[in-house]
Protein backbone atom coordinates (compact mmCIF):
# COMPACT_ATOMS: atom_id res chain seq x y z
CA UNK A 1 0.00 0.00 0.00
CA UNK A 2 3.05 2.03 1.02
CA UNK A 3 4.65 1.94 -2.54
CA UNK A 4 0.98 3.08 -4.61
CA UNK A 5 1.44 5.99 -2.15
CA UNK A 6 5.01 7.18 -3.33
CA UNK A 7 3.98 6.37 -6.92
CA UNK A 8 1.01 8.15 -6.59
CA UNK A 9 2.84 11.36 -4.95
CA UNK A 10 5.45 10.99 -7.83
CA UNK A 11 3.22 11.08 -10.50
CA UNK A 12 1.20 14.00 -8.86
CA UNK A 13 4.50 15.81 -8.54
CA UNK A 14 5.57 15.03 -12.39
CA UNK A 15 2.06 16.40 -13.71
CA UNK A 16 2.05 19.21 -11.77
CA UNK A 17 5.58 20.10 -13.07
CA UNK A 18 4.89 19.53 -16.63
CA UNK A 19 1.42 21.96 -15.79
CA UNK A 20 3.59 24.74 -14.94
CA UNK A 21 5.94 24.18 -17.51
CA UNK A 22 3.06 24.49 -19.90
CA UNK A 23 1.29 27.29 -18.06
CA UNK A 24 4.52 29.67 -18.03
CA UNK A 25 6.08 29.30 -21.41
CA UNK A 26 4.44 26.64 -23.48
CA UNK A 27 6.52 23.37 -22.12
CA UNK A 28 8.92 24.21 -25.61
CA UNK A 29 11.79 25.89 -23.59
CA UNK A 30 12.05 28.87 -26.40
CA UNK A 31 11.52 32.06 -24.84
CA UNK A 32 8.61 34.02 -26.72
CA UNK A 33 7.83 37.65 -27.00
CA UNK A 34 4.50 39.40 -27.96
CA UNK A 35 5.31 41.21 -30.87
CA UNK A 36 4.37 44.80 -30.11
CA UNK A 37 4.22 48.15 -32.35
CA UNK A 38 7.49 49.77 -32.97
CA UNK A 39 6.16 53.14 -32.14
CA UNK A 40 7.37 54.80 -35.65
CA UNK A 41 4.11 54.70 -37.48
CA UNK A 42 0.92 55.81 -36.20
CA UNK A 43 -0.63 53.04 -38.05
CA UNK A 44 0.60 50.88 -35.87
CA UNK A 45 -1.60 51.32 -32.41
CA UNK A 46 -5.34 51.15 -32.47
CA UNK A 47 -7.37 53.91 -32.97
CA UNK A 48 -10.50 54.63 -30.52
CA UNK A 49 -13.79 53.60 -32.03
CA UNK A 50 -16.06 55.81 -33.77
CA UNK A 51 -18.37 57.84 -31.94
CA UNK A 52 -21.92 56.54 -31.31
CA UNK A 53 -25.14 58.36 -31.67
CA UNK A 54 -25.94 57.98 -27.52
CA UNK A 55 -23.36 60.76 -27.51
CA UNK A 56 -22.66 59.82 -23.86
CA UNK A 57 -20.35 62.06 -22.45
CA UNK A 58 -18.11 61.07 -19.13
CA UNK A 59 -15.58 63.52 -17.97
CA UNK A 60 -13.27 64.30 -14.90
CA UNK A 61 -12.22 67.68 -14.33
CA UNK A 62 -13.95 70.63 -14.56
CA UNK A 63 -15.97 69.98 -17.44
CA UNK A 64 -19.51 70.75 -16.60
CA UNK A 65 -22.91 72.34 -18.08
CA UNK A 66 -23.70 73.19 -14.64
CA UNK A 67 -22.23 76.19 -13.14
CA UNK A 68 -20.08 74.93 -9.98
CA UNK A 69 -18.78 76.86 -7.08
CA UNK A 70 -14.34 77.83 -7.51
CA UNK A 71 -13.12 75.57 -5.06
CA UNK A 72 -14.56 72.54 -6.91
CA UNK A 73 -13.35 69.75 -6.28
CA UNK A 74 -13.56 65.88 -7.60
CA UNK A 75 -15.65 66.53 -10.50
CA UNK A 76 -17.06 63.91 -12.12
CA UNK A 77 -19.63 64.84 -15.04
CA UNK A 78 -21.37 61.56 -17.04
CA UNK A 79 -24.24 62.47 -18.97
CA UNK A 80 -26.31 65.10 -17.88
CA UNK A 81 -24.99 64.71 -14.27
CA UNK A 82 -22.28 66.21 -12.21
CA UNK A 83 -20.75 65.43 -8.64
CA UNK A 84 -18.55 67.17 -6.71
CA UNK A 85 -17.59 68.57 -3.19
CA UNK A 86 -16.92 72.27 -1.56
CA UNK A 87 -15.99 73.46 1.52
CA UNK A 88 -18.65 75.68 1.07
CA UNK A 89 -21.48 74.58 3.71
CA UNK A 90 -25.14 73.38 2.56
CA UNK A 91 -26.42 76.87 3.11
CA UNK A 92 -23.65 78.38 1.12
CA UNK A 93 -24.59 76.02 -1.63
CA UNK A 94 -27.81 76.56 -1.85
CA UNK A 95 -27.63 80.17 -1.54
CA UNK A 96 -25.02 79.59 -4.41
CA UNK A 97 -27.66 78.05 -6.89
CA UNK A 98 -30.87 80.33 -5.80
CA UNK A 99 -28.67 83.08 -7.15
CA UNK A 100 -27.42 81.69 -10.05
CA UNK A 101 -30.12 79.81 -11.56
CA UNK A 102 -32.56 82.60 -10.66
CA UNK A 103 -29.97 84.73 -13.02
CA UNK A 104 -30.76 82.48 -15.34
CA UNK A 105 -34.15 82.73 -15.37
CA UNK A 106 -35.22 79.23 -13.61
CA UNK A 107 -38.06 78.74 -10.47
CA UNK A 108 -37.12 76.85 -7.40
CA UNK A 109 -40.06 74.42 -6.72
CA UNK A 110 -40.54 75.16 -3.49
CA UNK A 111 -43.06 72.22 -3.01
CA UNK A 112 -39.73 69.79 -3.66
CA UNK A 113 -37.28 71.79 -1.69
CA UNK A 114 -36.21 69.59 1.51
CA UNK A 115 -33.68 70.09 3.75
CA UNK A 116 -33.08 68.09 7.26
CA UNK A 117 -29.82 67.46 9.04
CA UNK A 118 -26.76 67.64 7.20
CA UNK A 119 -29.00 66.98 3.39
CA UNK A 120 -30.74 69.32 0.80
CA UNK A 121 -32.82 68.63 -1.92
CA UNK A 122 -34.50 70.91 -4.45
CA UNK A 123 -35.87 71.63 -8.23
CA UNK A 124 -35.05 74.17 -10.45
CA UNK A 125 -37.54 74.76 -13.15
CA UNK A 126 -37.13 76.59 -16.57
CA UNK A 127 -34.30 75.03 -18.62
CA UNK A 128 -34.90 74.31 -22.51
CA UNK A 129 -34.54 71.02 -22.32
CA UNK A 130 -38.05 70.25 -20.44
CA UNK A 131 -36.55 68.64 -17.84
CA UNK A 132 -35.57 69.89 -14.22
CA UNK A 133 -32.71 70.46 -12.65
CA UNK A 134 -32.28 68.49 -9.61
CA UNK A 135 -29.75 69.93 -6.31
CA UNK A 136 -28.63 67.50 -4.02
CA UNK A 137 -26.34 68.02 -1.65
CA UNK A 138 -24.94 65.95 1.36
CA UNK A 139 -22.22 67.52 4.44
CA UNK A 140 -19.64 65.10 4.40
CA UNK A 141 -18.86 65.69 8.12
CA UNK A 142 -15.01 66.68 7.13
CA UNK A 143 -15.62 70.07 6.17
CA UNK A 144 -17.01 69.84 2.75
CA UNK A 145 -20.36 68.87 0.77
CA UNK A 146 -20.76 66.38 -1.62
CA UNK A 147 -22.98 67.98 -4.31
CA UNK A 148 -24.44 66.36 -6.89
CA UNK A 149 -26.60 67.96 -9.73
CA UNK A 150 -29.01 66.47 -12.60
CA UNK A 151 -31.08 66.96 -15.38
CA UNK A 152 -34.31 64.43 -14.20
CA UNK A 153 -38.25 64.15 -15.45
CA UNK A 154 -40.03 65.38 -12.30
Amino acid sequence: MKKYGILLATLTLVFSSLACQTVIDGGNGVDETENLPSGDNADDFPTAPPESSNNFYFSFGGDSEFPMPDDAKNVVSVAGTVNYQTNLDLDEVMDFYRDIFGKQGYSERELLTTVTDGVFSFVFDGHESGQAIVVQGVDLGDGSVNVNISFQDV
